[in-house]
């Protein structure tokens, strides 16, 4: 069987059994910020389970996407070293919900074990908890076949929970026995006997003192990986076997010119295999790649394979060119991998060429600091090679360890706090602290309502410190921040007190309302009581204009470049949009013109907006844009603008387009590699744009129209202040724009001619300098020049002229220029190295500060010039 058979086989099976088929969630989850990635396939019903969601049905099947790179759970480190473990793979999940239990769990998985995917039962081994006499009895009963096969095993084997309280049970594994040509024990080392499922039992509840009290509706989370399930049943050696990775392997040989060997020879082309999968899946799911959190966990996993791919000859972008075969073999089973196919290899191969603009320089340093190692590699080594060339710590082991060298994590660790101290950088995987469980609302009682900006309302919950508030409401006009949306502001009051919300939060499913006491006390303040809650109703009018206007543009923009624009990111907020989407290159300013254009037509029209909850599938038909990584229910709310955009949106809209009054895009930039966004604003703040600008506009109508006479230093000084404020499109809409600047170019000329003989005295006097030092380097010549120069602003043209009589960039001399009036220095070489070398030995004796590249500008202490002279010396005389 090939995997979509057996990925299809275990579907078929348990929708036959009366499972509902559930789809896959992102591998970015949406709705739990404990998570870098999804990593399990309960992950998605996790609140099910814990009673705070409900569902249709209690019995579900799903195929779920996981990434397992970071956290607790975290095989990274061993991708491409053994048989069976991956960043990405896919999780094979039946669940119960408070319905079936042990028997009918161990049934089913054996059932379709034995029957369905035809495994030779002789060759199947069953685990239970050492305590779970029930389970035992069971796998007898069930399965006789298995005779003394059944072991037991402890807490770490064979007992899950999902925390230190809450929900747990003991769980039941099922292993193959490959054979014993292979060394290992079950649930030891080696890769004799592989796991292929696991069934949780969860039918306690742990509290905070260790004691365990049975659940009333115990339920099941089994889970079995499918390459794993691949391996066993197409009978090979490991997962990379699989005709899920051969696609993949034989591109990197092909790219490489390298035979993929499955002894320790091949780790690099298993590693990048793996990998590859990992970003692709996680960039579909709108991951982008960055230098914190998840984003900088794919940036691990990217630099690693493309270090490995260093190993195999290829110095060239070649990880974004495994995509092509990828799709080709999972985009019927995943179809965003067809539809982003080009975002994702536009944003791979950016982050790949960043890369090797600085791995090389990264690998010298590396092997500059393992020639003067013997034993461990400091800690600040390993700190300098993560934040000035970007090496991920975990790649910085691997080389080391290559060298029989280990590292001294807690060194790097010491350094890594004194970075995160200075940076005051958080986490942003915290969850909000408040107990937001189970409230008693009444039956059939809508907690947001859409049409309401005021209603009288109960307190079920929430907790007050001091006169800081967080409160749960029976019902609630305010709209808690998702789907970009940001919550809404106003007051909630009864008869004593007054609390100004500031916020509203979503918290495991409950609107929270942040705020605080402005009037009256805390002491009249409990569950029960009746309060008004009123939102600020203009603000929200203004947040629905933007919201609205963000639907037209997401539509407009892919009118007017492509439908392989999606969106990746949004804000909508009183003040302005925020629109983040998908796409390769700068837009142009007629791409611009035109999608406002195209959007300022569909506001002037005034479209009907309307929405209306149905089916998932039903909107899927209906054409409905769904936004890509959005968690959605089994009924989903479609909004509507005539007959122009239609999109899945739980967020609050104006009625007809005309209400939004227009819009105005503001910027158009960069968000990360293949990620664009928009800024833009509507209705009232576009009013009041509109008016500052035609101000200006005058204004600078006025300037262009002064005499002559006027100081020309006063002029520039004024064109430019009114140009820096008028927004550029409407400088050249008016055609302001190339007349200010034709009179700004003949000032600076005027300006120029004034200081041309200031430079050929700078020049001049730049000739006579001679060096204080002069020597000869492995690069070429060193020449250190100190100057006095009473302006700050002519220092550079000083360094420029000495660093031209040296001839830098011809013979390859490095050149060192110091003011001794004003501490400013700059170095240039055309071997950065060298000037960065340089400016270490400043650094140290005379208290340097600064940077850039190629040349390297900042300030240093006067009284240590001498001792940075003498340093200099010994540092590079041969």
């Amino acid at each position: 069987m090939q995997s979509v058979a057996i990925r299809q086989a275990f579907l078929d099976y348990f929708a036959g059994n009366g499972h509902r088929v559930v789809p896959s969630s992102p591998v970015i989850p949406q709705d739990d910020p404990t998570l870098l990635f999804t990593n399990a396939g309960m992950n998605q019903f996790k609140n099910v389970f814990i009673g705070l969601e409900k569902r249709e049905y209690s019995r579900a099947v799903s195929v779920q996407k996981c990434i397992r790179a970071g956290g607790k759970h975290n095989d990274l480190d061993q991708v491409g070293f053994t048989a069976r473990h991956q960043t990405f793979f896919e999780m094979l999940g039946n669940f119960s919900f408070g319905d079936y239990f042990k028997a009918e769990a161990i049934s089913f998985a054996w059932e379709l074990v034995t029957k369905i995917y035809c495994l030779d039962p002789k060759r199947l081994y069953a685990t239970v908890y050492k305590e779970d006499d029930e389970a035992e009895k069971l796998w007898r009963k069930i399965a006789p076949e298995l005779k003394d096969r059944i072991l037991r095993f402890g807490e770490k084997d064979n007992f899950w929970a999902m925390g230190d309280t809450g929900p747990c049970g003991p769980c039941s594994e099922i292993h193959f026995d490959r054979g014993d040509h292979l060394p290992g024990e079950l649930n030891g080392e080696g890769d004799r006997f592989m796991e292929i499922w696991n069934l949780v039992f969860m039918q306690y509840n742990r509290d905070e003192s260790g004691e365990y009290t049975p659940l009333p509706r115990p339920s099941v989370d089994t889970g079995a990986g499918l390459e794993r399930m691949c391996m066993v049943i197409q009978g090979v050696d490991s997962n990379y076997d699989t005709d899920l990775f051969r696609p993949l392997l034989e591109k990197i040989e092909q790219l490489s010119n390298k035979r993929y060997e499955r002894s320790s020879e091949g780790v690099a082309h298993r590693v990048i295999a793996d990998h590859a999968r990992a970003l692709a899946f996680a960039i579909a799911d709108n991951a982008i790649i960055s230098n914190e959190g998840r984003g900088y966990v794919l940036r691990r996993i990217l630099r690693r394979a493309a270090r490995y791919g260093h190993q195999l000859g290829l110095t060239e972008p070649f990880i974004y060119r495994l995509v092509e075969p990828l799709a080709e073999k999972m985009g019927q089973v995943y179809p965003e991998l067809n539809s982003q196919r080009g975002r994702i290899e536009l944003v791979i191969k950016s982050e790949e060429e960043q890369f090797n603009r600085t791995l090389d320089n990264g690998l010298a340093r590396f092997e500059e600091i393992a020639r003067r190692t013997s034993g461990v590699v400091r800690g600040e080594d390993v700190f300098k090679l993560y934040d000035t060339y970007g090496f991920p710590p975990d790649l910085t082991e691997i080389m080391a360890r290559e060298k029989g060298l280990s590292i001294d994590w807690g060194g790097f660790e010491k350094e890594l706090k004194q970075q995160r101290e200075r940076s005051r950088a958080e986490s942003k995987f915290k969850p909000l602290s408040m107990d937001t469980t189970s409230r008693a609302r009444r039956p059939g009682i809508e907690k947001f309502l859409y049409g309401e900006s005021e209603l009288t309302t109960t307190i079920l919950g929430g907790k007050i410190d001091d006169r800081k508030c967080q409160l749960i409401l029976e019902q609630t006009p305010f709209y808690a921040e998702s789907g970009g949306q940001v919550g809404d502001t106003g007051e909630i009051s009864g008869d004593n007190f007054r609390i100004r919300v500031t916020d509203t939060l979503k918290v495991n499913d409950e609107h929270v309302h942040i705020g605080e006491i402005i009037q009256g006390s805390a002491g009249g303040i409990c569950e029960g009581l009746n309060v008004r809650a009123a939102i600020d109703a203009e603000r929200r009018a203004d947040i629905q204009r933007n919201h609205t206007a963000t639907h037209l543009l997401h539509k407009a923009l892919r009118m007017v470049l492509g439908d392989h624009v999606t969106q990746s990111g949004s804000l909508v907020a009183p003040e302005r949009l925020r629109f983040d989407f998908s796409h390769f290159r700068a837009m142009t300013i007629a791409e611009i013109e035109a999608v406002e254009r195209l959007v300022n037509e569909k506001i002037e029209a005034d479209l009907p907006v309307s929405w209306q909850f149905m089916s998932l599938a039903d909107a899927k038909k209906a054409g409905a844009m769904a936004l890509f990584g959005e968690k959605y229910g089994e009924t989903v709310r479609v909004v509507k603008s005539g007959d122009f955009s239609m999109e899945l949106c739980g967020g609050c809209h104006v009625t007809h387009t005309g209400d939004i009054g227009g819009i105005f895009i503001l910027s158009e930039s960069a968000v990360a590699a293949g990620i664009r966004r928009i800024e833009a604003i509507t209705g009232r703040q576009l009013n009041l744009f509109k008016e500052t600008q035609n101000g200006l506009s005058e204004r600078l109508e006025l300037v262009l129209k002064t005499p002559s006479e006027k100081p020309s230093q006063e002029l520039i000084a004024e064109l430019k202040s009114l140009r820096a404020e008028i927004h550029p499109r409407l400088l050249a809409r008016n055609n302001l724009d190339l007349r200010s600047a034709e009179l700004l170019d003949k000032m600076v000329k005027i300006e120029k001619q004034k200081a041309l003989s200031n430079v050929k005295t700078i020049e001049q006097q730049a000739a006579q300098n001679a060096p204080i030092l002069q020597l000869q380097t492995k690069q070429g010549y060193l020449f250190f020049h100190r100057i006095k120069n009473e302006k700050p602003d002519e220092f550079l043209s000083y360094f420029d002229a000495i660093k031209a009589r040296n001839g830098a960039d011809i013979n390859g001399s490095t050149t060192i220029v110091v003011s001794d009036t004003t501490g400013q220095f700059a170095i240039h070489s055309p071997n950065y190295d060298s000037a960065n070398a340089v400016k270490e030995v400043l650094m140290s004796t005379a208290d340097a500060r600064g940077g850039g590249k190629p040349t390297i500008r900042g300030s240093l202490s006067i009284d240590k010039i001498e001792a940075a002279v003498s340093a200099l010396k010994d540092r590079f005389s041969q």
